[in-house]
């Protein structure tokens, strides 16, 4: 038997169950085999029901004596008495129970794991439920199970986890071919057991230690499968030739002669390695990694002074047009003292106006282009682009980038990003590029003060923000945009304006702005907010970046839970940018313990990094740049936020490889190339045979 045969030959698995495990992704017997156990019943992790703690999450094996259905105000209530000997536990599920009420039967035994709660007693709403063959219920055997998830297209067919568990077995009790491409004295060098071995024990362990290992090996394969692919991009991006950028050129000194203000040490390093970059005849692929108000503009500004004085054109692309207008702002302020004419491109322009954007950028009189994806239109040519810059980079896709470099030939690439990436992550998700991180921000920058709030105390907020206007300053009160219920989320921003405008605020001027709204309303909004003529902004998150008002000082923040940690710390970016105390308030609507440790971390830090972290820790990297719908991560059991030293071992070994083997073609390495191309085919065009 080798891994590429199909799951039809093993026995017990005919037509019908062969359809539901195609449709459930499972061809092979390499798919079944990886197809990992969700989690273990071991009885060294079951609580008795008499050692049961209220909010203590438990594994649990008991045996149903009852159950029943009742109506309750808003539908049904299904419950369920269980024994397991040394007391009894009440499990409940509301209303869509059919799959439970159909399979229970009194003396069933249950493999149970939820919150333990306590009313009249101990019970478990909504617990995960798994239903055991009675030998499985004895855990006096000492085996660790597992249990596998199902899918309704494996339930509809008899696929239950008895029947998976004994076609793996099957698997494992015939001589398969497990090829490892690692070798025995990398193995041994780095703790590792082979993959056969790990196979095995991710199923059918006889202890914890040999399961940990397996798991362990197991996570290492999928890092390091997408470590090469990184690397390998990295490689090939350094291929890549270009025209050098070798001169400082005459424009750089004399912006930074007219500055306001002194570089911070990490900005004159940071110029320093992009500087280093361009000189070279390989194309850069370089990051800036920075927290908001680092000063990630200024240095776009100079390394396109430099670019500029070398005689090619810079395109820099933004995902709003807020955020592009604030950067035409910023490039024109400072390069327009230097008679470098900049242009911005915008989706609606007049045709007049746009057409000499167009003509400029051919006929390379403009240097430099501020955009939107505007910039990316079939019909935006460059004379010689040899730099792009590209702002909040995971907003645009791989494609939408391409597409701009592939405007010039093989122009330097420079990508900037505001939101903190938590070091793992950041191994991953930019692992085909060079980093460069600002990590001080300007001695000027006086710290937001942030505070956590119930609704109780609305009224003195809505005070402070009185004294703070009439004291000169402004204030944004940002409500959450969420897709789910996007329409009732904007209702509810526009009715608390109309309400905060007429009663609260009465004597001040209130202005709305949200992402509905065409770009001429957003920005004819935000140009009297930055004038002042608007003393308070209602908003949705449109302004979380690009807003750059240094008269606001008040930041309010509207059922502040709905909110992930990273964007809560972006929009508190928007003030605490000039001279005065600035304060960012998050009103806590809904009170849950999550709730009450999450926004507790805004409190206690402004650092980005650690606000990175933490997000990442409490919501998973899936969500973090939206991962999960890119289908960026290809991971069944390997964990970004736990994971750290197996990432670092997986990159460093993939260095390696890729150094020795660029194009993985020796006899070692064919086997890693073909996993490659099976789990990231659409990501590797350029590995040819």
């Amino acid at each position: 038997m080798i891994l590429t045969d199909p799951i039809s030959i093993l026995k017990g698995v005919g037509e019908q169950r062969s359809d539901s495990f195609t449709q459930s992704g499972i061809d092979s017997i390499r798919d079944l085999l990886y197809t990992f156990p969700r989690r273990y019943l071991d009885r060294t992790n079951v609580t008795p029901i008499k050692h049961f703690q209220k909010n203590q999450t438990i594994s649990l094996v008991a045996r149903v004596e009852s159950f029943g259905e009742r109506p309750i105000r808003r539908g049904k209530l299904f419950q369920a008495i269980v024994t397991d000997g040394t007391g009894f536990l009440t499990l409940s599920w509301f209303n869509s129970i059919h799959f439970i009420r159909r399979k229970l039967k009194v003396g069933l035994n249950l493999a149970i794991h939820g919150k333990v709660e306590w009313y009249r007693g101990y019970s478990i709403t909504h617990p995960e439920v798994d239903f055991l063959e009675s030998e499985e219920g004895n855990f006096q055997s000492g085996k660790i199970i597992p249990l596998y998830p199902l899918n309704q297209d494996l339930k509809s067919t008899g696929i239950e986890q008895r029947f998976l568990r004994k076609i793996i077995q099957q698997v494992l009790d015939s001589p398969v071919l497990i090829e490892d491409y690692l070798s025995k004295s990398f193995l041994k060098k780095n703790n590792l057991v082979s993959l056969e071995e790990a196979l095995k024990n991710i199923h059918f362990s006889t202890n914890k230690k040999k399961l940990n290992d397996a798991i362990r090996r197991l996570k290492f394969d999928e890092h390091y499968l997408l470590q090469i692919l990184l690397v390998f991009k990295k490689e090939k991006f350094r291929t890549n030739k270009t025209k050098p950028l070798k001169d400082i050129g005459p424009y750089f000194g004399t912006v930074i002669d007219n500055l306001k203000f002194e570089l911070t040490n990490a900005q004159k390093n940071v110029v320093k390695d992009i500087h280093f970059d361009l000189k070279k005849d390989s194309q850069m692929n370089r990051l800036i990694q920075g927290d908001v108000g680092c000063g990630k503009t200024i240095v776009a500004i100079l390394i396109s002074a430099i670019a500029i004085g070398n005689n090619v054109q810079v395109a820099i692309m933004a995902p709003t047009e807020i955020l592009a207008r604030q950067h035409y702002f910023s490039f024109k302020t400072e390069l327009e003292k230097n008679n470098i004419a900049c242009g911005l491109l915008i989706g609606k322009m007049k045709k007049n106006d746009r057409n000499l954007i167009l003509k400029g950028l051919s006929n390379g009189k403009l240097p430099i282009i501020i955009g939107t994806h505007a910039l990316i239109q079939q019909d935006v040519k460059f004379k010689q682009l040899g730099l792009v810059i590209v702002d909040e980079q995971h907003r645009f896709g791989v494609k939408q980038r391409a597409i701009l470099i592939q405007k010039g030939k093989n122009p330097h690439s420079l990508s900037m990003t505001a939101t903190p990436i938590p070091r793992t992550l950041s191994i991953t998700y930019h692992g085909d590029m060079d980093l460069s991180l600002i990590n001080e921000l300007p001695s000027n920058r006086i710290p937001v003060r942030t505070k956590v709030v119930l609704p109780q105390r609305m009224q003195s907020i809505y005070d402070f923000i009185k004294k703070e206007c009439f004291e000169g300053r402004q204030c944004m009160i940002v409500f959450p945009l969420i897709d789910e219920s996007e329409k009732s989320d904007l209702e509810a921003a526009i009715q608390a304006h109309i309400k905060l405008k007429n009663n609260v605020f009465s004597d001040l001027e209130v202005g709305l702005v949200h992402g509905k709204m065409t770009s001429e309303e957003k920005e004819n909004v935000i140009t009297e907010f930055a004038k002042k003529r608007i003393n308070i902004l209602v908003s949705t998150t449109v302004i979380e970046v690009g807003i750059d008002i240094p008269n606001a000082t008040v930041m309010l923040i509207e059922n502040a839970e709905r909110f992930g940690l990273t964007q809560l710390h972006q929009l508190r970016g928007r003030v605490g940018r000039g001279a005065h105390q600035s304060y960012c308030i998050l009103v806590r609507r809904n009170i849950t313990d999550t709730s009450i440790k999450r926004l507790k971390v805004l409190e206690e830090t402004n650092d980005g990094f650690k606000v990175a972290d933490e997000d990442l820790r409490l919501r998973g990297p899936g969500e973090f740049f939206g991962l999960k719908q890119s289908g960026f991560l290809k991971f069944k059991i390997a964990n970004l936020v736990t994971d750290d030293k197996i990432i670092q071992l997986a990159r460093e070994t993939a260095i390696n490889i890729i150094k020795k083997d660029p194009l993985l073609i020796s006899k070692n390495n064919k086997i890693i190339k073909q996993m490659l191309l099976e789990t990231y085919s659409s990501k590797l065009n350029n590995l040819n045979s």
